[in-house]
């Protein structure tokens, strides 16, 4: 592993760059040289604890100091992590023997071997007495796990996988050529810090000198306009509620900068987003309030594998491929990734199969998903394979399309289509507001309709009467639709053909 990235990590003291923590009740800020040394304590403690290079440690908490404290300290000791997520897992003795653990840090009460609550991270930071000895060197080398990462668990269990130091290293190379952050930037994190990609901008920090923002999803919008970040790393999701917020404020006389510099500040170079498909015309709608906003395209299983730039962006794309990344099209549509480094070549906690059914041997990716590369390399992605549904005279329909249509307009959160008895396809709404706009969402439905082929029409929508949610188990933490359990949430409305606003 080279110094000049990852391997940075664990030997250097960074020289400049700060790190914020925002809460709705205020916010801290650390040099992050102060934070390298922090993580040194929280090392040595680990090691008080009989931690070893090699050995496994979980952290299931919400966002904050402690998180980056742990997760520093282990790389610091060649110590394996697994990030948790809070709602996602149960802190109990079964996690340490389902996950190999040998300790186990929560911010939620509860007791057992093994078992140690976060506060005393916070304690460890601060004792004086662990300043010494020198932790002992360690190397990552490139197939290192560093990390156990789960997926969102869109469909079925979370599947482990671990995240290789070279995967790591690849992708932070890879974005920095084309972003250059550095000092004068400040980088806004606010997905759960269990989800490794979020991670990474915390290790470009200490990297490349600049800042970073770690707050969480209740509080964003407060810190947004506190920090006042140069870059939001976001998923589409929370760029829909940006939208609302500013065309809101627009309603009450404010000019479109006016209205979105109230919402983020104004010093944004850009917005990152990615995890699920953002609608082009809410892509549209930053760009023309003067705040450029950049798709990517990458899994759990890949790592970021495209990204639009500034140097390079195409309207409708998820952007051209990284350096370190291929993406190969087979006959079927499908996109395949293989990597120089890749994450790795097979889940380590998954049911029988798993893996076969995503990995080839070298590591190569299948996603699933179905896309295409343009004359000059950027990536299309219509859908995914198991989405495509096929109707009972044989025509196959892709609904990533017509489920974006629908959701173009504002009174629509989220949608999904599904096909009862192969006859007609019938969407179950997430409304933007309660009560629902019906008479918006009927207009849409409508509107929709009229630029759709006979086969891709929609013949009802289902108002869910509880918007989806990560709370009530209808999107994942990254605020993907979960179709499984929303199908099995309207089952009963979706296969009745009474029920729903019927198209006009």
């Amino acid at each position: 592993m080279t110094r000049e990235t990852f391997g940075r990590l664990v030997t250097t003291e960074p020289a400049t760059g700060r790190i914020t923590f925002t809460e709705l009740w205020g916010a801290r800020t650390l040099d992050l040289a102060d934070l390298y040394r922090r993580s040194a304590r929280v090392a040595r403690w680990l090691l008080g604890h009989g931690i070893r290079p090699g050995d496994r440690i979980g952290i299931h908490a919400a966002n904050g100091l402690e998180w980056v404290l742990l997760d520093l300290a282990a790389l610091r000791l060649k110590v394996e992590t697994a990030g948790l997520e809070p709602g996602k897992f149960t802190p109990d003795s079964d996690l340490l023997t389902r996950y190999d653990l040998t300790l186990l840090c929560t911010d939620r009460h509860t007791e057992g071997p093994g078992i140690v609550p976060i506060s005393e991270v916070t304690e460890a930071a601060g004792r004086r007495d662990l300043d010494e000895p020198a932790l002992p060197p360690v190397t990552w080398q490139p197939e290192d796990v560093t990390t156990i990462k789960f997926t969102s668990g869109s469909t079925g269990e979370s599947k482990g996988l671990g995240a290789t130091a070279g995967s790591i290293d690849s992708s932070l190379r890879a974005v920095q050529e084309i972003f250059e952050h550095g000092p004068g930037d400040d980088l806004f994190v606010f997905l759960p810090l269990s989800l490794l990609q979020q991670r990474y901008w915390i290790y470009s920090a200490l990297l490349h000198g600049h800042d970073v923002t770690v707050s969480t999803y209740e509080a964003a919008f407060a810190a947004l306009r506190q920090v006042r970040p140069t870059v939001v790393m976001g998923v589409p999701a929370f760029y829909e509620t940006a939208k609302r917020q500013i065309e809101a404020r627009q309603r009450r006389g404010s000019s479109v900068t006016e209205a979105a510099q109230a919402v983020f500040g104004d010093r944004i170079r850009y917005l990152w987003t990615g995890s699920a498909p953002a609608a082009p015309s809410t892509l549209r709608f930053f760009v023309d309030a003067g705040l450029p906003i950049y798709e990517g395209y990458g899994l759990n299983e890949t790592c970021i594998v495209t990204k639009n730039h500034p140097k390079a962006h195409r309207e409708g794309s998820v952007g051209q491929v990284l350096r370190g990344k291929e993406v190969l099209i087979d006959a079927d549509g499908v996109v395949h990734v293989r990597s120089d480094h890749p994450v790795n070549t097979r889940y380590l906690y998954a049911e029988p199969g798993s893996s076969e059914q995503i990995f080839a041997p070298d590591g190569t990716v299948r996603t699933g998903d179905l896309g295409h590369l343009d004359e000059d390399g950027f990536l299309f992605i219509r859908g995914r394979a198991d989405d495509v549904i096929v109707l009972d005279n044989g025509k196959k329909v892709i609904v990533r399309p017509i489920e974006e249509q629908l959701k173009a307009d504002p009174a629509i959160a989220e949608c999904v289509l599904f096909c009862p008895g192969q006859t007609e396809l019938v969407a179950v709404v997430s409304p933007a507001h309660v009560p629902a706009d019906r008479t918006a969402i009927t207009a849409q439905l409508a509107s929709t309709n009229a630029a759709l082929t006979s086969d891709e029409r929609i013949s009802r929508m289902i108002l869910a009467d509880e918007p989806f949610s990560i709370d009530n188990g209808l999107l994942t933490s990254q605020y993907k639709p979960r179709r499984r359990q929303i199908l099995a949430a309207h089952h009963a409305a979706v296969h009745d053909p009474k029920e729903g606003i019927h198209a006009p």
